[in-house]
């Protein structure tokens, strides 16, 4: 087993702006985390800077058009040209250097594909990657370039037969990913996310199953507000893994994001650690080639401790506080005893828990109607 971690600690001192959400310093957490935990020095691990992404491999998912635009907003100057593109709003402000960074970002993730397809490595995880609702010409929901779709554009360039299965675990839908491959059969995309009633992007229905030879190969499962590990695993169990036995990728493509997790700012799921590492432990089990990236999470702490946990379980390590007894662990959740990278256990309770579970059984019985049987099940 190979694994690389695609990290720089430049690109999470990179600052958003005062009051903004998305905070690159989360990667500096996990990647500290993953230290005091033992989790990098291990011989068959790499920790890989990111390279900017080429223009052209760009350029097969966004517009020209667009793309210049992301470099003027690079300088910070406004126009009405710019916002036209989304460049300047609330969710994606003018920055100086988000150009750059963002083609890092994206190069990161491509980096990371390429190693894998070229068999140097089994596991990456891009910390600084999973832009996932980029469109081809505007940003939106803090994504400038849509680094999963570039990259894996980019292996289906160097093998057209390539099948990759991409799992979205973030909270908000990866609608940008599924606009590119809604048609496409060689990628079979699945976002768990909660429900576009509550929020942002306001989409993601179980209904949207794929067009043409796409049609079955694109699944969406809208979880509501309050569902705890415990829906999480019955609508990964009942949903996620058997179609993805079916489908049998070359690749596996996860979206880690944690804004799931029970204290996330911007969301209402109630996921822990616990059930987070669960999940990734699943998607492990699904296809020995897993490409990994960072995405939501908006809870600084809780967020860098889920993204240890993911790199842990994905090379299959018991993570160990090698400061345990030194110093505390209250930065990283003022609940957790020292040394702890888990959360206590919750479960949502009352209404909310059963209008959670009555949907998340309805959602899994249209789909095993409608999508199963287009692929033998």
């Amino acid at each position: 087993m190979n694994s690389a971690l695609i990290y720089s600690h430049e690109m999470g001192r990179f600052n958003f702006g005062f009051g903004h959400p998305f905070k690159p310093e989360r990667g500096i957490k996990a990647y500290e985390l993953c230290d005091r935990y033992g989790l990098l020095g291990h011989p068959w691990m790499l920790v890989l800077p990111p390279e900017p992404a080429g223009y052209e491999a760009a350029r097969n998912f966004h517009t020209e058009g667009y793309l210049k635009a992301l470099a003027l907003a690079s300088q910070g100057k406004a126009s009405l040209e710019l916002l036209e593109h989304g460049l300047g709003t609330e969710d994606n402000p003018l920055i100086p250097g988000i150009y750059e960074w963002s083609f890092r970002a994206a190069g990161g993730t491509v980096l990371a594909m390429s190693k894998i397809l070229t068999g140097e490595l089994d596991y990456a995880f891009n910390l600084f990657g999973g832009f996932h609702h980029g469109a081809p010409d505007h940003a939106e929901g803090f994504c400038y370039l849509n680094d999963i779709v570039i990259a894996i554009r980019e292996a289906q360039r160097e093998d057209k037969g390539l099948k990759i299965a991409y799992v979205d675990c973030d909270a908000h839908h990866g609608n940008g990913v599924q606009d590119a491959f809604f048609a496409d059969p060689r990628v079979l995309t699945i976002s768990l996310h909660e429900t576009g009633r509550e929020i942002y992007p306001w989409s993601g229905w179980e209904s949207e199953i794929g067009e043409g030879e796409g049609r079955g190969y694109n699944i969406n499962i809208p979880l509501e507000p309050g569902a705890d590990d415990e829906i999480y695993r019955f609508a990964f169990d009942s949903l996620v893994s058997p179609i993805i036995a079916s489908f049998r990728p070359d690749i596996l493509v996860a979206q880690l994001g944690a804004d799931t997790l029970i204290s996330d700012p911007l969301t209402h799921l109630k996921l822990t650690n616990n059930g987070y590492r669960q999940t990734v432990e699943s998607i492990r089990s699904l296809c020995p080639r897993i490409l990994a990236l960072g995405g939501g999470g908006y809870d600084l702490y809780r967020t860098a401790r889920a993204w240890t946990l993911a790199w842990a379980t994905l090379n299959r390590i018991d993570p160990k506080d090698e400061l345990a007894g030194l110093v505390g662990g209250m930065m990283y959740g003022p609940e957790m005893e020292v040394g702890s990278l888990y959360d206590h256990p919750y479960l949502t309770e009352g209404e909310p828990k059963v209008r959670a579970q009555k949907e998340i059984e309805r959602v899994v019985e249209f789909l095993r109607r409608e999508v199963f049987p287009l692929h033998g099940l």
